[in-house]
C-alpha cells in the first residue's frame, strides 16, 4: 500500500458521515476515544476484521475489543449477568471493557474472539467515538491504531506516524484525555478477574463487586490471551526502557515523575505535581518524544503503585520487557 493515501478528517457531522460510510463499506478508520485512538472496522465483516490484523501486523491469537454505541446492544452479542449490569450502571459509558460469554448467534466475526467463546465489549464515552458508532449502526472492532506491540497513539499525529498509507481515514479529535487503554474485567467465571488495569481502578471495581481475582490470565499459556493488552511485550518504544531508575546513565533519556528539578532536551516529567491522572495522559506521548536515535535507552523514575499508578506501571513493565532477551529455555 505504498501509494495509498490517508486522509485526516475532523469529527464534525460531515466527517462522521464519511467515516461511517467507509466502515459500512468494509474499510478501516482510525478514530479517537477517551483512552487511545482506535483502528476500527465493522466487527460483523470477516474481511474488514482480518484487515485490522494485517494492518497492525497483529497476532491472530490476540482478541479484539468490540465497541458499541450503547450497552443495551450488548445483549444481542453476549450474556450479561447481574454483575455486568451493576458495572454498566456504575461505570458506563467509559473506559471499562467487559469480557463476557459470547452468544452463538451473534453476527460479530469469530476472528474478533481469536477462537475463544468470549467477547470483549466496551461503550466508549468520547463524543466522536459515540457519534461514529451511532452513525455506523454496527459494532466496531477497534484495537489501538498503531503497529502491534508499539506505543499506543494518543493523538492523530501518532496514528499517522505508524499507519499513514495503511488506513484510508483518520478522524482527528485532539489528544485522548485518559491516555491509557481501557480496564479489562473478565466476568466469565464465578469470580471477576482483572485482566488489564486502566482508569477504572481495582479499588473502584472492588467497591462495587467485592474482591477480584488476580491480575492477569488464569492460565500460563502466552499464546491464548483472554483479552487485548495481555502480551508480556507490548507498548514498546524503539529503544530499551529501564524502570525504577534514580539517575539515568550517560546517553539515556529520563522519564520522571513528581517534584524533580532535572530538565533538558532528553527529560520529560509525567506530572510535576505527582498527579497520576495527568501522568497517565502523558505516558505514551512522552515515551514517543524520548524515543530518539540519539539516546541509548529511556530511564524511568519510580511511579507509585497505587490507583491509576497500577495501570501506568503495567504499561511500563510491558514496554521494558520488549527489549529483554528471552529467558533461557523459554
Amino acid at each position: 500500500m505504498a501509494d495509498a493515501r490517508t486522509d485526516v478528517i475532523d469529527g464534525g457531522p460531515r466527517g462522521i458521515a464519511r467515516a461511517a460510510a467507509a466502515l459500512r463499506e468494509g474499510l478501516p478508520v482510525a478514530f479517537p476515544t477517551e483512552t487511545v485512538y482506535g483502528l476500527g472496522a465493522d466487527a460483523t465483516n470477516d474481511r474488514a476484521v482480518a484487515a485490522i490484523f494485517a494492518i497492525k501486523r497483529r497476532p491472530r491469537f490476540n482478541p479484539l475489543i468490540v465497541h458499541l454505541s450503547d450497552w443495551r446492544e450488548a445483549e444481542a452479542h453476549a450474556v450479561l449477568d447481574e454483575r455486568a449490569h451493576l458495572l454498566i450502571e456504575t461505570f458506563g459509558p467509559g473506559p471499562l471493557t467487559l469480557v463476557l460469554p459470547r452468544r452463538p448467534d451473534t453476527p460479530i466475526s469469530l476472528l474478533v474472539s481469536a477462537g475463544l467463546e468470549t467477547l470483549a465489549l466496551r461503550v466508549p464515552g468520547h463524543p466522536i467515538a459515540h457519534a461514529l458508532l451511532q452513525a455506523t449502526a454496527r459494532p466496531i472492532a477497534a484495537p489501538s491504531a498503531n503497529p502491534s506491540g508499539l506505543v499506543s497513539p494518543t493523538d492523530a499525529r501518532h496514528v499517522l506516524d505508524g499507519l499513514a498509507g495503511s488506513v484510508p481515514l483518520v478522524i482527528a479529535g485532539g489528544r485522548c484525555p485518559i491516555g491509557l487503554e481501557s480496564t479489562v474485567l473478565d466476568l466469565t467465571g464465578p469470580a471477576a478477574s482483572l485482566l488489564r488495569p486502566g482508569a477504572v481502578t481495582r479499588e473502584a471495581l472492588e467497591a462495587v463487586l467485592g474482591p477480584l481475582g488476580p491480575l492477569g490470565p488464569a492460565d500460563d499459556d502466552p499464546t491464548r490471551p483472554r483479552s487485548p493488552g495481555q502480551l508480556a511485550r507490548h507498548y514498546a518504544p524503539g529503544v530499551p526502557v529501564r524502570l525504577n531508575v534514580k539517575a539515568p546513565a550517560p546517553g539515556e533519556a529520563l522519564l520522571t515523575f513528581g517534584p524533580d528539578l532535572r530538565a533538558g532536551e532528553h527529560v520529560r516529567n509525567l506530572s510535576e505535581s505527582g498527579d497520576l491522572t495527568e501522568a497517565a495522559a502523558n505516558l505514551f506521548a512522552m515515551l514517543r518524544a524520548l524515543d530518539r536515535p540519539d539516546v541509548t535507552a529511556i530511564a524511568v523514575a519510580p511511579v507509585p503503585e497505587v490507583g491509576l499508578g497500577v495501570a501506568i506501571n503495567d504499561r511500563l513493565q510491558r514496554a521494558a520487557a520488549a527489549h529483554r532477551p528471552d529467558d533461557a529455555g523459554s
